[in-house]
């Protein structure tokens, strides 16, 4: 029998999946995702060993629990001699209190359920995860690997809004958010580009959602999100950073309601707002419409602004690194992004393809390890 490790990372309209075999090199043994949560969720998987690869349509209906109870399924009935030794889940939030791995016990699971409100888009899925595969798999450990967590070095006049203290003190103030992204590349600037890794770093993870991180010497020092992963970068349906005044006017004129309002800057803004067509990248390349380019444009054009507001943070800039689905694959609009930048001397530019999976099976490993479980790497 086989010890694995199950990776979950659960979305707002997906739930991505890996495995990996509890030994030091983590080999994976196979990796899945159930997409279109909400539209036509489809199950995908392959197993890496065999080649074997499953396509199943899911109901309608399927939410995240559903797709989470099916992966579990499937991992249950592949009959390869694997026994799930422990899960590991992203979280989105970890609020002030999580800046490190941490086994899901009862009190930790309730502390993350109260900051739901912080992270209304995710965490309620990750937690939803939790429940079901403490269901299926009850003996089996669960750990939680947090974006927030990586964020935790920056300064207090970084990490602050410009209002009274107390608010500050009250957990109103900046988190910032794809730090297991982030992470990955910073560890991987260390084993593959060591002087870029010592050195002022903006890394851009840019997906259907997007950040900048400013990164000196291996750490966080500023970061576009904020509070919300609605702030910062416009994205693929997210607005980014908007006057909070706009906020006021669509309330007391439109007589929007929160709720409204809150569906427009997560659900029809962006990319796909802008646009007036898709949050997709290459719909939007492929695409001969005026608003279109036009989309495309603004987000490079104020991915660009950021990056040099990035470069601000940290006294300069050595290189741009670009990770996620549009920062690895989209090349028009790296160069575009980049031809915004040429008032700056920027030294190198890398892509290093995210695996926030694997770097969650990495910490996963460390926790395990510090149980007394199993030998760390």
């Amino acid at each position: 029998m086989t010890d694995v490790l199950l990776v979950l990372n659960a979305g707002s309209s997906s739930v991505k999946f890996q495995i990996f075999g509890c030994t030091p090199d983590l080999p994976r043994l196979a990796t899945g995702s159930v997409t279109g949560i909400g539209t036509a969720p489809i199950l995908k998987a392959t197993h890496d060993e065999t080649g074997n690869s499953i396509k199943v349509d899911l109901p309608m209906e399927a939410t995240q629990r559903h797709s989470v109870q099916k992966i579990t399924e499937w991992v249950e009935t592949l009959n390869t001699g694997w026994k799930v030794y422990a899960v590991a889940h992203r979280f989105v939030h970890g609020g002030d209190e999580f800046y490190e791995p941490m086994f899901i016990t009862s009190k930790v699971f309730h502390k993350l359920k109260k900051l739901i409100p912080l992270a209304l888009l995710h965490q309620p899925h990750h937690l939803s995860a939790v429940g079901v595969v403490a269901m299926a798999l009850p003996f089996v450990p669960q750990i939680a690997c947090f974006d927030t967590a990586f964020h935790a070095t920056q300064e207090e006049k970084l990490r602050s809004f410009a209002i009274p203290k107390k608010f500050y003190d009250q957990g109103v103030h900046r988190y910032g958010f794809h730090g297991l992204s982030y992470a990955w590349a910073a560890q991987v600037m260390k084993k593959e580009y060591p002087d870029l890794a010592k050195g002022r770093v903006v890394v851009a993870h840019l997906g259907n959602g997007s950040s900048l991180c400013a990164i000196k010497n291996g750490k966080s020092i500023d970061t576009t999100m904020g509070m919300s992963v609605i702030d910062g970068l416009p994205m693929g349906t997210r607005c980014g950073a908007i006057d909070p005044g706009v906020t006021f006017y669509l309330m007391r004129e439109y007589k929007m309601s929160m709720e409204q309002v809150e569906n427009l800057y997560y659900k029809e803004s962006g990319l796909k707002g802008l646009s007036g067509i898709s949050n997709d990248v290459k719909a939007l390349l492929d695409s001969k419409e005026p608003r279109a380019k036009f989309a495309l444009d603004y987000f490079a054009m104020w991915i660009a602004k950021y990056i040099a507001a990035m470069a601000a943070s940290m006294g300069g800039i050595d290189g741009i690194v670009f990770t996620g689905g549009i920062g690895e694959n989209a090349t028009p609009v790296r160069e575009a992004i980049l031809n915004n930048l040429t008032f700056m001397k920027i030294p190198r530019v890398v892509i290093i393809p995210a695996n926030e999976e694997r770097y969650m099976a990495e910490q996963a490993m460390v926790c395990m390890a510090n149980r007394g479980k199993i030998k760390a790497a």
